[in-house]
C-alpha cells in the first residue's frame, strides 16, 4: 500500500502576491527618500527661523541708543529732534505728553543732564562695542557649512547669510487726533519697514534676513524678520550685593 505525503509548498497565488508586494516597495522606496530629504530640508528652514528670530530678540535686549549705556544714572528718554513734537519733551518739565510726573521715563538724568540720539549718518558699530541696537546695523555673518559642525546633515557647500539692518523709522500718527491729545476718534500708528524716516525718531526699525545659498532649490530660501523699538527710557536692573 502507497501512502502520498502532503509537502509544504508556495502556491502560484502566494508567489504572484509576493512578487507584487515587493514591486511596491521598491517602486515607493524613490519617493519615500525623496520624502526623507526634503523633511530634512524643512528641519533645515525651521533652523533658520529660529537663528533669525534669537538674533532679533538678541539686539532687543540691548539698550536702545549708544547714549542711553551709561550706568552711572538711570537711563533717559532721549531727545531725537523728531517732526513730531509731540513725542518730544514739553517744555523744560523732562517729560513727554501724558507722562505721571512720579514716572522715572524722563528726559533729565538724576544728574540734570540731557542725552541725545544718535544722528542717523552716524547709526552702527562705535568703539568696537555692542552695547546698543545699532550697534548691530550693517553687520553680516558668513557660514560656510562646508567647514562647520553642522556639515553632517546639512549640505556641504552651503552659505548662510545673516544680514542685520537697524535704523530710525517714521514715528508720525495717522487717523485723526494727536499722541498729544487723542482727539476725538482713533488714533492709529502705522508702521512701515521699507526704507527709513530720513532723520532721527522715536522708533529704531530692526531687521534681519537670512539667505542661504547651495545651489539646492529647496535650500536657497530668504527669510526676513522685522521687529521695531520705541524711546521710552530703559530699564536699570538692581544688583544684588
Amino acid at each position: 500500500m502507497r501512502n502520498n505525503m502532503m509537502q509544504p509548498a508556495v502556491a502560484m497565488i502566494e508567489l504572484i502576491f509576493a512578487i507584487v508586494i515587493m514591486s511596491i516597495v521598491m517602486l515607493s522606496a524613490p519617493m519615500l527618500m525623496k520624502t526623507a530629504s526634503e523633511s530634512g530640508y524643512v528641519a533645515i528652514q525651521q533652523e533658520n527661523i529660529g537663528e533669525v528670530a534669537s538674533h532679533v530678540n538678541i539686539i532687543l535686549g540691548h539698550y536702545w541708543d549708544e547714549n542711553n549705556t551709561d550706568d552711572s544714572y538711570d537711563p533717559v528718554v532721549l531727545n531725537t529732534n523728531s517732526p513730531t513734537a509731540a513725542l518730544e519733551e514739553v517744555g523744560t518739565t523732562g517729560l513727554r505728553a501724558g507722562t505721571p510726573n512720579s514716572s522715572s521715563r524722563k528726559y533729565v538724568s538724576i544728574a540734570g543732564e540731557r542725552g541725545t540720539a544718535t544722528p542717523l549718518a552716524s547709526l552702527g558699530p562705535d568703539t568696537g562695542d555692542r552695547d546698543d541696537m545699532d550697534d548691530f546695523n550693517g553687520q553680516i555673518h558668513l557660514r560656510d557649512v562646508e567647514t562647520s559642525t553642522d556639515a553632517d546633515y546639512i549640505e556641504k557647500g552651503t552659505a548662510i547669510d545673516l544680514n542685520t539692518s537697524v535704523t530710525y523709522m517714521s514715528d508720525a500718527e495717522s487717523g485723526t487726533g494727536t499722541y498729544a491729545d487723542g482727539g476725538t476718534g482713533t488714533l492709529t500708528f502705522s508702521p512701515t519697514f521699507t526704507g527709513n524716516a530720513g532723520a532721527s525718531s522715536n522708533i529704531k526699525r530692526i531687521e534681519v534676513t537670512l539667505t542661504s545659498s547651495s545651489g539646492i532649490e529647496e535650500l536657497e530660501k530668504q527669510i526676513t524678520l522685522h521687529a521695531f523699538s520705541c524711546n521710552i527710557g530703559s530699564y536699570k536692573l538692581e544688583e544684588r550685593n
